[in-house]
């Protein structure tokens, strides 16, 4: 049987809400190796994360990783430290912020933004709590995982979905599965890539998404498609050709094959072919964090350099910037059409068409 909230869930007298999830994966509380050890208990035993039978992957997760992982991520996160805390917890939360700010304009005041996170806190349960307390009767979804994997996106589906097992009275509920190839996602990317050129000049890009197994790939897992396309259309944006940019992929954990080619040695490989020079881009994660302070600003860029590199400069994610705050609340708009808070609000792909059918360019 269900355990529902113990609260009543009608009031005849509360107004109904449009509810906004936005999800990213998650950091440690702290940057202590016991911090880092409860959140990798808790990220890496996700039977979506890593797809090792349960047994077998218990006795590998309990009997080395977390015995020997913890002290090693722990001195990586001191790196990227701030005052405040966690960098990806920090532009995470302002990112909710300029949403909600956004929405209140575009949609009705009564439309609320929240931030969950997968693993670690806040949690997708606190924040799902604080919405049914609002009186939400319609939610979206939106994880911050422009392409779409079942490591991430479909992990986040699974906890909504289990939470919501417990409510009495469900929401009306849309799940946004990717953004990979939305104009104004590519827009933004290319816009940041183009401003970073304006200042520190225009050098090979390498794009840098983060990697997963191959057999993921072989299982039908789309996320190696839409990274490709993403890259693509960012460089077609740009105006680049094919010699002027490449792909890679990084963070991989383990001794089995990951998606190649692999980040850390497409950068030993420049410096050894006298590629000097170069600009990298993490267009998979929408705010900075480890993998790109860490293993790509600091860890890759001293490899590279120390391999013969003369220039490696990290362009940043688009975090909170105004850019990605409307993009971002425009994908949102798209989705509620139909629902009472955007009676009336067209999203601006729509004004688009609409014009474009009234000049004659759209049948």
């Amino acid at each position: 049987m269900p355990h529902y909230l113990g609260q009543p869930e009608f009031d005849h007298g509360s107004t109904e809400r449009l509810g906004v999830l936005l999800v990213n994966l998650g950091t440690p509380d702290a940057p202590t190796p016991a911090a880092v050890r409860r959140f990798l208990a808790e990220f890496l035993w996700d039977p979506r994360v890593v797809e090792t039978p349960r047994w077998l992957w218990w006795l590998a997760l309990h009997g080395i990783i977390l015995r020997i992982r913890p002290a090693r991520s722990a001195h990586a996160y001191q790196q990227i430290w701030t005052q405040n805390g966690s960098p990806l917890l920090l532009h995470s939360q302002e990112l909710a912020e300029g949403v909600q700010n956004r929405l209140m304009q575009r949609l009705r005041e009564t439309t609320m933004v929240v931030l969950g996170m997968t693993y670690g806190s806040p949690s997708i349960a606190s924040a799902l709590a604080q919405l049914h307390g609002a009186g939400v009767r319609r939610l979206l979804v939106l994880p911050l995982y422009p392409q779409y994997s079942a490591t991430t996106t479909a992990a986040v589906f699974d906890r909504v979905t289990s939470i919501l097992q417990g409510w009495r009275w469900l929401p009306e509920l849309r799940f946004i599965n990717n953004y990979h190839d939305d104009p104004a996602y590519i827009a933004a990317i290319a816009g940041s890539i183009h401003e970073h050129w304006q200042t520190h000049g225009r050098e090979h890009l390498l794009f840098s998404f983060h990697g997963a197994p191959r057999n993921y790939l072989l299982a039908g897992d789309p996320y190696h498609c839409q990274c490709l396309k993403t890259a693509r259309l960012v460089t077609e944006h740009l105006g680049l050709q094919p010699e002027e940019w490449t792909v890679s992929f990084q963070s991989r954990l383990g001794r089995g094959e990951w998606l190649r080619p692999y980040t850390d040695e497409t950068l030993l490989q420049f410096a050894a072919q006298g590629r000097k020079r170069l600009s990298i881009v993490c267009p998979g994660f929408a705010t900075d964090n480890l993998e790109t302070l860490e293993e790509n600003a600091i860890r890759n860029r001293a490899a590279y350099l120390a391999a013969g590199g003369e220039s490696f400069d990290y362009i940043p994610a688009l975090n909170a910037s105004a850019e990605h705050v409307a993009l971002l609340s425009e994908i949102l708009v798209q989705h509620a059409q139909g629902w009472p808070e955007a009676t009336g609000v067209k999203s601006v792909d729509a004004n688009m068409k609409e014009r474009a059918i009234r000049a004659g360019a759209v049948r």
